[in-house]
């Protein structure tokens, strides 16, 4: 049975409550949003219902999430353009469908729960299967090649900085070790380098693979680089009074946003030391949320994955 068949892409959007809360529009006009990383619409149908004048432009790399998406916005069919596609792309996408001044942007970011229950994608350590990891099938570089071919410096690089991981050199070292007798292929491949390398985790700590698993997908669809180009464009494509808002669901992706809302709410990115102004840069945005929005206690019963997930909201000005 092919995977489109064999797979359901049911996803439960996380934080749906402060994401309708903040992203806001007016019911009596037509305004726009664009859902850079729409996977299977949960937030946008949300969104599309409360709003009939709201028009929306989705866009995913992921074919299946798209396929999900166009069935559960058949309601909303004449107000919605699905595109696929990357959300680093997120300016040249808006320009070319029309769509170079919208009221809100929303990107939720990282893998969903659908992509991590497919075995045959390989995001998860809990499932064997191939070693895929591609957010995007059409991309030729899987996790499995890119372990295979990669050198030393770059898999210590993503192990440390992706990962987080201390012990990045051991790892590199035992992946080396590891694919000059037989080369990467399974997920079950890469959590005996995490037990061979980190030991058994354990019992209430974080998984060991976990933070691997992490550091691979992130190195294999370039996620960190294109997050900050995605926020780069945003701001010029924003009319004034419309909103961004970031769901991220670990430190490095929140770090990136933060900082980016941080800068570019500031009139002056000068070091302090300067007596004056040099830099020229005046704020884009301000900041809506003055820290992270967090999932309540009663979404976490319903839905356990929300923990990590992290919210961040600014205005364009």
């Amino acid at each position: 049975m092919s995977m489109e068949n064999n797979v359901r892409f049911h996803h439960l959007p996380v934080l749906y409550r402060e994401v309708v809360e903040h992203l806001t529009f007016d019911p009596d006009r037509r305004m726009r949003l664009i859902d850079g990383t729409i996977g299977g619409g949960g937030h946008s149908s949300l969104l599309l219902e409360r709003y009939p004048k709201l028009e929306l432009l989705g866009i995913d790399r992921d074919d299946l999430a798209l396929a999900a998406a166009k069935k559960k916005l058949e309601f909303a069919s004449g107000r919605v353009t699905l595109v696929r596609g990357n959300y680093a792309e997120l300016a040249a996408i808006a320009v070319e469908h029309g769509w170079d001044d919208v009221d809100g942007i929303l990107l939720d970011i990282g893998v969903s729960s659908p992509q991590l229950d497919c075995a045959e994608r390989g995001f998860s350590w809990r499932q064997d299967g191939p070693l895929d990891m591609r957010m995007d099938r059409r991309s030729a570089l899987t996790a499995g090649r890119w372990l295979n071919k990669a050198s030393e410096n770059e898999l210590i690089h993503a192990f440390r900085n992706y990962g987080e991981l201390t012990c990045a050199g051991k790892l590199a070292a035992a992946v080396i070790a590891r694919r000059e007798s037989e080369p990467f292929a399974r997920t079950a491949d890469l959590v005996a380098i995490a037990d061979q390398v980190m030991g058994r985790s354990r019992p209430g700590k974080l998984p060991h693979p976990t933070l691997l698993f992490q550091a691979v997908r992130i190195a294999v669809n370039d996620e960190l680089r294109q997050l900050e180009t995605a926020l780069e464009s945003s701001p010029g494509l924003l009319n004034i009074g419309g909103r961004i808002a970031v769901i991220s669901f670990h430190s490095l992706e929140d770090r990136i946003v933060k900082n980016f809302f941080r800068e570019e709410s500031t009139e002056c990115i000068c070091p302090p030391r300067l007596p004056v102004c040099c830099c020229n840069h005046k704020a884009t945005l301000k900041c809506v949320t003055k820290k992270a929005v967090c999932a309540a206690n009663d979404e976490l019963k319903e839905n356990p994955r929300a923990a990590c997930a992290k919210l961040r909201v600014a205005e364009r000005v």
